[in-house]
């Protein structure tokens, strides 16, 4: 498929990045079509824009069809109740998406995981960031970027008290974050979200794994 002629889908397109990188999408003559899948009716209206209401649960796969994969879904413990429920969103969301686009065809995906995913990590949220991460590699897409921001700094929707706390304390301590600590300042989600365009323009071929300060210079 032509340049002019890719589509896009998008999971997570009501969240922080996945707002941004909605509009952005939207606005670049790179995608003639953005298929949003979202539990939710989206505000925005374009006229490349599919909205589709999906059930994640038991998923339509003919509705998951694109070239390029972004996948932005992201929850809390404490916003999905439980352990169990957080790891749907995390885990198991992600993980079935990539499954059923790659059957239909799709060549890229990217995901938002986070700094310190591991699946051998002794804290639960990295754990399951790293097992995802650790299955997408395993279903051979052509291209898998995989892109590990620090705290993100940005208008949520929602008001989370703990993120708030860390991004006045990021803003205090950002002067002295600087050589291997860099990568632990807190990046602005609109950065990562130009980060996602930037990379899915890439031509090459592989597992790409970008931590949050390489993600610093999507300005």
């Amino acid at each position: 498929m032509s340049d002019i002629n890719r589509v896009a889908l998008l999971v997570g397109a009501t969240g922080l990045i996945g707002s941004q990188l909605l509009a952005k999408l939207l606005h670049s003559p790179f995608y003639s079509k953005v298929i949003a899948l979202t539990r939710t009716p989206l505000t925005v209206r374009n006229t490349k824009l599919k909205e589709v209401i999906f059930d994640f649960d038991r998923p339509d796969a003919s509705q998951v069809m694109a070239d390029d994969i972004f996948c932005c879904l992201g929850t809390t413990i404490k916003k999905a109740g439980s352990r169990e429920a957080f790891r749907k969103v995390d885990y198991e969301y992600p993980l079935k998406i990539a499954k059923l686009a790659k059957l239909n065809g799709a060549q890229k995906y990217l995901i938002v995981t986070a700094m310190g995913a591991d699946p051998k990590s002794g804290i639960f949220y990295n754990r399951v960031k790293g097992e995802v991460e650790q299955e997408l590699k395993g279903l051979d897409y052509e291209s898998l970027h995989i892109l590990r921001p620090s705290l993100l700094l940005g208008d949520r929707k929602e008001s989370r008290a703990g993120e708030k706390i860390g991004e006045i304390l990021a803003t205090v301590f950002k002067p002295i974050m600087l050589g291997p600590l860099k990568k632990y300042r807190a990046i602005d989600s609109e950065k990562v979200a130009n980060a996602m365009m930037i990379l899915a323009r890439n031509p090459e071929n592989g597992i790409f794994v970008h931590d949050s300060g390489a993600l610093q210079q999507f300005s």
